[in-house]
C-alpha cells in the first residue's frame, strides 16, 4: 500500500492554465464544461508526426527466414479464401500510423470509433477484426457565427488546417468548406472516457467554445457501457457586447471508414423524436456479406435551440445538393428548412457515388451570457458475424432490439442520459484524481490506457442469442448431446485429467489444414482414438440463475495489428482492468478458457516457426486465445509455434482463477472452473522431465516471449509454475479437495528449491539454467509469478531479501540504464549493462510488462521504484517529448524508439498498479496464517486423487452444479 507523500511531488502533467487562460477556465467552470487538472493535454496545432515501426535486423531476418517464408505463404493462402491472417507483417496499411490519437467513442463491445485529438474520426471497427485507421474527413463539427448588424461573421470546420486528401480548392467537396482554424488558441484535454476541446476565442475572438465528449463507460454497469453511442456537449461563452447567433453544423458520411461509402444502396432518413431529440439515420449496407450498420447523427431541441437537418448531399457536382451548397446554405442562413424533416429516406446512392447528412443546431447567446448545446451520435449494428459463418446478437441488443433502427432511441437515451453518465464516471474517478499520494502523470494515464476496452476492437454478446450460423458445418449443439465426465490416462504419465465427451460428434469438412502437410512428426501430440481431426465443442458450464448476473460474453483482440481473441498469455497481464471494473466479465472469459481446457479439437494445423505439424487443441492446455475468424468454436488462430507446449499458458489459468476467486469470493465460480484448474495442473506434469517438481523449457519460445529462446528451467515459467502450485493448493483447500492440496504442496516443497539452486546467483534469478550467452541476462518479468502471489494474498514464493534485490537489479539495470529511466524497463539485460541483443524482443521495451513489474514493486513496498519505472511509459508514450503512442499504446519499443504493434492489449496492466495500491477487501481480510501449514501430507498424495466430496458439499450451498463436469448428488 501506498503510504505518505512519496512522489517528490513531481507532476509530470500539463496544467490548464498553462494552456488555457485562468479567466476562460472561470467561464466555463459550471456543467462539467472545464477540463479537470488532471487530464492529458495537447494544442490543436501540434505537429502530428509519423510514428517508426520496428524493423528485423540483419541476424533476426537470418534466424528467421524460414519462418518468414511459411508466414508468407500462409498469409497468402488465408488472402484466397478472403481471410486476414491473424499476423501479416508483410501488408502495410496506406494510412502512415501517426501521433494523431484522441479518447475513442461508445462504449463497449460493440464496434468502435476513435476520435483523434484535432478532432477526426478514424481507427473504424464497426466489422469484428477490421480497422480502418484512416479518417472519414467529411465528418466534422463546424461553427457559423453572426453578431447584430452583420459586421462580424466566422464560419469555420472545428478542425485545425487543410488536411491531406482534400482534393482541389476549387470542387464541390469539402475542400469547399471554411478550414479556416488556425488550432494555436485551442486545446484537447482526455481523460477516458471523456474528452475536452477548448476553442479560446477561434474562430470568433469574442466567443469561448468547449465540446466534451462523453462516451458510456460507467464501472459495474453493464448495460450502458454496451451502448454504441456518445454525446458531444457545446458549452458556448459570448464575451462580447453584442448578442451573437451561433449554428453548429454535426456533418456525417455513409460509411464505416475506408472505401465503404462507394458500395452503394446507402440510404439516409430524417427523423423527430422525443423529447426535441432530431436528426438522420444514415442506414449503410455493407459490402461481402457483413451485417448492416445503421449512423443517427442528432441533436436535442430546447427552448432556445433550433435543430434542423439536411438528409443527404454529396460531394460531386452530379450530386442535387453538394457540400459546397450546404456550406452555403449554413453560411447565409444558419439553419436549413423545416421542411427537410417530411422528406423521407432518400434514394439509395448509387455504387460509386458517395451520401452525406448533416444536424444543424442554433441559439442566440446573449451579451456575457451561455449557452449549452448538444448533439449525439450512434451506431446500430445488431448482428456481429465472423468470417467463418457464426452469428451473434450484440449486447446492447438485449436492451434495445434487434433492429437497425435502434439507433434512433439510442441517441435520444444518450442525449437524455448523458449527466447521469457523467456523474457515476466522476464518483468512479473522483478518489483517484484526488489522491495526493499518486503522481499526476499516473492518474490521468490510468483512466486513459483504458482506451483499449473500447477501441481494442472488442466484441461484447448477449448471452441468449444463439449462434446463428446456418452453414452445414455448424458443431452440435452441446446440450443436445450426451455429456459426460471420464477418466483417461494420459499416455505420458500416470496423472489423470478430466475431460469431456460428446454423444455425437460432427464430421469435419472444414479444410483449415495445409494440403502438402505431413503430419508424421513425432512432436505431434497423440489423439484419443475416436477424436482424430473431429472438433469438439467445449464443455458447457451452467450460465448463471440469476438474470442480473447474465452479462453475456466477451471479446478482445490482442491488438489491431494481432487479430486474435482474448489471447490468453497478454490477458495475464491485462486482466487487472477487467477484475478491477467489470469483475463479472472477467469471470466469464475465464469460464470460456475453464471449458476450453476440457476440450479437443484434432483438426490438423501447420505450425510456421518449425514446420511441423499438430491439431489445433490439445484437451488440457490452455488455448493460446479464443480464435479468430471462429472464436468460441475454433480456438487457437496463432499457429508460429505449438502452443500445446508452451509452458506460461496453464499456470496463468490457474494463477489467473485463483486471483479471481480470492478477490471476488465468488464460490460458484470457484467450484464451476475447479475442473480446468485441476485439468491444467496435471498436464503440465509431463513438463517436469527430471523429477524435480520443476517443468522445464525444450529450448525454443515456448511462452510469451514467442521469438526468445530458453533453455532448460527458466525464471519467467518457473516461477509462474511455483506461484500456479501454491495457487492451485490454496483453492484445494478453499473447495475442499485436500488431496489435491496435499499433492500441489509435496511438488511445491520439492521445486522451490531445486529452483533457487538453478537460477538464484545471489543477486537475481537466471534468465534460464542453460549455457547460452544470455542465459545470465536479468530478464525484467522474472518475478512474474511473485506478482500474482502478493495479488492474490498467498505467502511470498521467495524471502524478501530476494524479491527486493531481484526487483532492485531490474530497477538499477532494466530501468535505470536504458536513457536514464525515461523509456520503461527493457526485456533483457545483460549483469555488464549492455541490452541483451540475443533476439529482437529481448531487447524490446514492453509496455505492459514494465507496468507489471511497477505492480510488482509496489506489492514489494517499493513505492517509488514501481513509480519511477512505470514513469518511463508516460514520458516515452505519452509525454509532449516522447514519441507519440498516446491512445495507441504499442505492445513495445526499441531504445530508439521504433514501435511494434500499436492499440495493444497488455498496457491495461498498469490496473495491476492500481490493484496493488488498492487489494480488495477479501485480500486483505483473509487470514494471515500460511496456508501451506494447513495442508498436512499423506502417504501417497503425491499421487492423483478423485475424491470431490468437500467441493459437493460447498455446491449445496452454491445452488447445485447444475450440467457442471461434477455429478451433482444434491
Amino acid at each position: 500500500m501506498v503510504s505518505g507523500n512519496l512522489f517528490h511531488c513531481r507532476k509530470n502533467s500539463w496544467p490548464p492554465e498553462e494552456y488555457i487562460s485562468r479567466n476562460t477556465l472561470q467561464l466555463f467552470d459550471f456543467d462539467s464544461s472545464a477540463p479537470p487538472e488532471q487530464a492529458w493535454r495537447r494544442r490543436l496545432n501540434s505537429h502530428a508526426n509519423i510514428l517508426k515501426e520496428f524493423s528485423v535486423t540483419f541476424m533476426d531476418a537470418i534466424r528467421m527466414v524460414r519462418l518468414g517464408i511459411r508466414l508468407w505463404s500462409y498469409v497468402r493462402e488465408e488472402a484466397s479464401h478472403g481471410r486476414k491472417a491473424p499476423i501479416d507483417p508483410f501488408t502495410r496499411e496506406s494510412c502512415k500510423p501517426s501521433a494523431s490519437q484522441g479518447v475513442p467513442l461508445g462504449g463497449m463491445g460493440s464496434g468502435s470509433i476513435s476520435r483523434g485529438f484535432r478532432g477526426d474520426f478514424r481507427q473504424w471497427q464497426i466489422v469484428p477484426g477490421i480497422c480502418e485507421p484512416s479518417p472519414v474527413m467529411e465528418n466534422q463539427f463546424s461553427i457559423f457565427i453572426s453578431r447584430d448588424g452583420g459586421n462580424k461573421n466566422f464560419a469555420s470546420v472545428l478542425a485545425p488546417g487543410q488536411h491531406e486528401g482534400l482534393g482541389k480548392s476549387g470542387d464541390q467537396g469539402i475542400s469547399s468548406w471554411g478550414w479556416n482554424l488556425n488550432g494555436q488558441h485551442s486545446t484537447y484535454h482526455a481523460l477516458f472516457p471523456r474528452a475536452w476541446t477548448i476553442y479560446d476565442g477561434e474562430p470568433d475572438p469574442e466567443l469561448k467554445i468547449s465540446c466534451r465528449q462523453i462516451s458510456p463507460f460507467m464501472p459495474h454497469n453493464y448495460k450502458d457501457s454496451s451502448l454504441p453511442t456518445a454525446v458531444f456537449v457545446y458549452t458556448l461563452v459570448n464575451t462580447g457586447r453584442e448578442r451573437a447567433k451561433v449554428s453548429l453544423l454535426f456533418t456525417w458520411k455513409n460509411s464505416i471508414g475506408g472505401i465503404s461509402h462507394l458500395s452503394g444502396d446507402h440510404v439516409n432518413e430524417p427523423f423527430i423524436g422525443e423529447d426535441g431529440v432530431s436528426g438522420v439515420l444514415l442506414h449503410h449496407k455493407t459490402a461481402k456479406g457483413n451485417p448492416p450498420v445503421t449512423f443517427a447523427i442528432a441533436a436535442c431541441e430546447t427552448q432556445n435551440v433550433n435543430v434542423t437537418v439536411l438528409p443527404s448531399f454529396g460531394l460531386s457536382e452530379g450530386s442535387c445538393i453538394t457540400a459546397k451548397d450546404m456550406w452555403d446554405r449554413m453560411a447565409k442562413d444558419g439553419q436549413f428548412d423545416r421542411v427537410n424533416f417530411s422528406s423521407g429516406p432518400s434514394i439509395p446512392s448509387s455504387p460509386g457515388e458517395a451520401v452525406c447528412a448533416a444536424v444543424s443546431a442554433s441559439t442566440w447567446v446573449e451579451a456575457h451570457g451561455k449557452c449549452t448545446v448538444a448533439f449525439a451520435l450512434a451506431w446500430s449494428s445488431p448482428k456481429v458475424k465472423f468470417l467463418k459463418g457464426s452469428s451473434y446478437h450484440r449486447r446492447y441488443t438485449k436492451f434495445y432490439g434487434t433492429s437497425e433502427r435502434a439507433a434512433l432511441n439510442l441517441v435520444h437515451d444518450a442525449l437524455t442520459n448523458y449527466k447521469r453518465w457523467e456523474e457515476e464516471i466522476e464518483n468512479w474517478q473522483s478518489p483517484v484524481l484526488n489522491d495526493e499520494r499518486l503522481p499526476e502523470w499516473y492518474k490521468f494515464t490510468l483512466f486513459n490506457e483504458l482506451y483499449f476496452l473500447v477501441a481494442g476492437g472488442t466484441v461484447w454478446i448477449d448471452s441468449s442469442s444463439s449462434n446463428m450460423r446456418n452453414d452445414q458445418h455448424q458443431l452440435v449443439d452441446v446440450e443436445n448431446t450426451d455429456v459426460r465426465v471420464t477418466e483417461a490416462k494420459d499416455s505420458r504419465k500416470d496423472s489423470v485429467f478430466q475431460h469431456t465427451k460428446t454423444g455425437t460428434e460432427l464430421k469435419d469438412k472444414d479444410e483449415d489444414v495445409f494440403p502438402n502437410c505431413s503430419c508424421e512428426d513425432a512432436a505431434v501430440v497423440p489423439v484419443k482414438k475416436g477424436h482424430s481431426n473431429h472438433p469438439l465443442r467445449p464443455l458447457t458450464l451452467p450460465d448463471p440463475p440469476d438474470e442480473s448476473d447474465d452479462v453475456g460474453r466477451f471479446l478482445y483482440l490482442e491488438g489491431v495489428e494481432y487479430i486474435m481473441w482474448c489471447t490468453y498469455d497478454v490477458h495475464f497481464y491485462a486482466s487487472f482492468a477487467l477484475l478491477e471494473l467489470f469483475p463479472k466479465i472477467e469471470l466469464n472469459i475465464q469460464r470460456d478458457f475453464a471449458k476450453a481446457v476440457l476440450s479437443e479439437d484434432g483438426r490438423k494445423v501447420k505450425f510456421l516457426a518449425e514446420g511441423n505439424c499438430g491439431i489445433r487443441k490439445v484437451r488440457g492446455a490452455i488455448p493460446h486465445d479464443l480464435g479468430t475468424h471462429d472464436p468460441w468454436n475454433e480456438m487457437n488462430a496463432y499457429n508460429i509455434h505449438d502452443t500445446s507446449k508452451w509452458k506460461d499458458l496453464n499456470p496463468k489459468f490457474v494463477l489467473q482463477v485463483y486471483r479471481d476467486f480470492a478477490a471476488t469470493g465468488d464460490m460458484s465460480f470457484g467450484v464451476d472452473v475447479w475442473p480446468a484448474v485441476r485439468a491444467a495442473m496435471e498436464y503440465m506434469e509431463q513438463f517436469d522431465r527430471d523429477d524435480d517438481g520443476l517443468i522445464e523449457n525444450d529450448g525454443f519460445p515456448d511462452q510469451t516471449y514467442d521469438a526468445w529462446t530458453v533453455h532448460g528451467v527458466s525464471a519467467y515459467c518457473g516461477c509462474l509454475w511455483l506461484a500456479a502450485l501454491q495457487a492451485a493448493a490454496a483453492m484445494a483447500v478453499e473447495l475442499g479437495d485436500r488431496s489435491f492440496a496435499e499433492r500441489c504442496k509435496s511438488k511445491f516443497l520439492k521445486a522451490k528449491p531445486s529452483f533457487e539452486e538453478k537460477l538464484w546467483n545471489g543477486s537475481y534469478f537466471n534468465y534460464d539454467s542453460g549455457s547460452s550467452s544470455n542465459s545470465k541476462s536479468i530478464q525484467a518479468d522474472q518475478l512474474a509469478g511473485q506478482w500474482y502471489t502478493a495479488s492474490s494474498g498467498l505467502p511470498s514464493l521467495f524471502d524478501d531479501f530476494k524479491v527486493r534485490n531481484s526487483l532492485q537489479k531490474i530497477f538499477d539495470f532494466n530501468v535505470m540504464k536504458v536513457k536514464g529511466g525515461r523509456m520503461g524497463a527493457v526485456n533483457g539485460m545483460h549483469p555488464s549493462g549492455k541490452v541483451d541483443e540475443s533476439c529482437m524482443q529481448s531487447r524490446e521495451i514492453w509496455t505492459g510488462v514494465t507496468y507489471g513489474v511497477a505492480a510488482t514493486m509496489i506489492l514489494a513496498g517499493m513505492e517509488e521504484e514501481a513509480f519511477k519505472t512505470a514513469e518511463g511509459i508516460f514520458i516515452a508514450g505519452w509525454s509532449e517529448e516522447g514519441y507519440g503512442y498516446w491512445f495507441q499504446t504499442p505492445e513495445g519499443w526499441t531504445v530508439d524508439g521504433h514501435f511494434r504493434s500499436l492499440i495493444y492489449m497488455r498496457p491495461l496492466s498498469i490496473w495491476g498498479m492500481q490493484y496493488a495500491l488498492s487489494l480488495p477487501k477479501a485480500i486483505l481480510d483473509a487470514p494471515k496464517i500460511n496456508f501451506m501449514d494447513r495442508i498436512h501430507s499423506s502417504p501417497g498424495s503425491f499421487r492423483s486423487s478423485n475424491n470431490e466430496t468437500g467441493v459437493r458439499k460447498i455446491a449445496n450451498k452454491a445452488k447445485c452444479l447444475g450440467n457442471s463436469v461434477f455429478h451433482c448428488a444434491c
